[in-house]
């Protein structure tokens, strides 16, 4: 697998993040698309640097390459960063139920990326 991921990979993953009887996500927009995901992948990076070989550097290290739950978690955070924008606030309304409060963090996408409390443990 390539690193990073591309935005069409992103766009087919948002498409299938609507809930039934809503609608599929806006993935009209690439430029808006291709900012999230940059930023989710500048993010990972910068967390996951000297855990994970992104090839960036040219040299050969024993580092592991990107993994599918390392490229699946970026896109789930671009894709968690994208939707997060209608909700500024951190406030959804739903008609039936009232507001609700938008989590800062996704446990699944923790897990995904091992970070946060998923995190390995680090002797200093």
């Amino acid at each position: 697998m390539s690193w990073p991921p591309a935005v069409d990979e992103l766009v087919l993953d948002l498409r299938g993040a609507a809930l039934p009887g809503e609608p599929p996500p806006d993935t009209s927009d690439t430029d808006r698309l291709r900012q999230v995901l940059d930023a989710a992948v500048a993010y990972v990076q910068r967390v996951k640097a000297g855990v994970v070989d992104f090839g960036d550097a040219g040299l050969g290290t024993d580092l592991p390459a990107p993994d599918a739950d390392l490229r699946l978690g970026t896109l789930r955070l671009a894709g968690r960063w994208h939707t997060r924008r209608r909700s500024p606030d951190a406030l959804i309304q739903m008609a039936d139920f009232g507001a609700s409060r938008v989590p800062s963090v996704d446990a699944d996408i923790e897990r995904l990326l091992r970070i946060g409390r998923y995190s390995p443990p680090v002797i200093a």
